[in-house]
């Protein structure tokens, strides 16, 4: 009996520390160039920069692919252990979870038809019809300007394929991401807007201090040693 329960116990001490090395994280794939499908695999900067940050730290990388909405809820109910997804971190955000050192700096701008020539700022958005991805920055943003028709989309291809059809006028959008979409569908263009500066990180739950700290050291060597430029020329160069 005691060698059995002595093998339970091993089994159950293997099990944790296996777990104990494996670090889920959260993303939502349809955000190129940071995290994206390509035949059927979730690839892109952000990926790339949290498996390179798993190495520095000795854990294993699990990525769960979910709709941008979710990953917050998922973080704080212990179904994810991080969410690198191209997140603004935001006072808002910060009531409910702990975030990492930057990573990215990014701005919004506005996407239109090529043809579009009213459309020059912020202010010339009222009156018309707005695509936004569900609880992006730009959702938020657009919510703070009376006048707009704003139009809500589960996915940023979704709002792209609403304004080439001519559902909408025009989507706000991250900068980075916005320059990928105007490359793959032809007919669009960027109008670069007055806004402040949003800083990317990685979000984890509350309380978790230790892995911060080691997230944000991974990071900077990251950093120092030249990876992370070289990431930057290779998804957006």
């Amino acid at each position: 009996m005691k060698k059995i329960l002595s093998l339970v116990l091993f089994c159950i001490m293997g099990v944790l520390s296996f777990g104990n090395d494996v670090l889920y994280v959260g993303t939502n794939a349809e955000f190129a160039p940071f995290e994206y499908l390509e035949n059927g695999e979730i690839v892109g900067f952000d990926i790339e920069l949290i498996n390179k940050v798993g190495e520095k730290i000795g854990k294993e990388i699990k990525i769960k692919n979910i709709t941008f909405d979710g990953l917050l809820p998922a973080l704080q109910t212990n179904k994810l252990d991080l969410v690198i997804a191209g997140m603004t971190m935001t006072a808002e955000r910060e009531k409910f979870v702990d975030f990492s050192d930057d990573y990215f700096v990014a701005n919004q701008v506005i996407i239109v038809p090529e043809k579009d020539s009213s459309i020059v700022n912020l202010d010339s958005l009222k009156g018309k019809k707005v695509a936004v991805v569900l609880g992006y920055t730009g959702d938020l943003m657009v919510s703070k300007i009376e006048g707009v028709d704003k139009v809500q989309y589960n996915s940023a291809p979704g709002a792209i394929m609403a304004l080439t059809s001519g559902k909408v006028d025009a989507m706000i959008l991250d900068s980075a991401p916005a320059g990928s979409y105007i490359v793959q569908n032809k007919g669009l263009k960027i109008v670069k807007i007055d806004a402040e500066e949003e800083k990317y990180a990685i979000a984890v739950a509350k309380g978790k201090k230790e892995l911060v700290e080691s997230i944000n050291k991974a990071l900077k060597e990251i950093k120092e040693e030249g990876t992370y430029d070289k990431l930057i020329i290779k998804y957006f160069n």
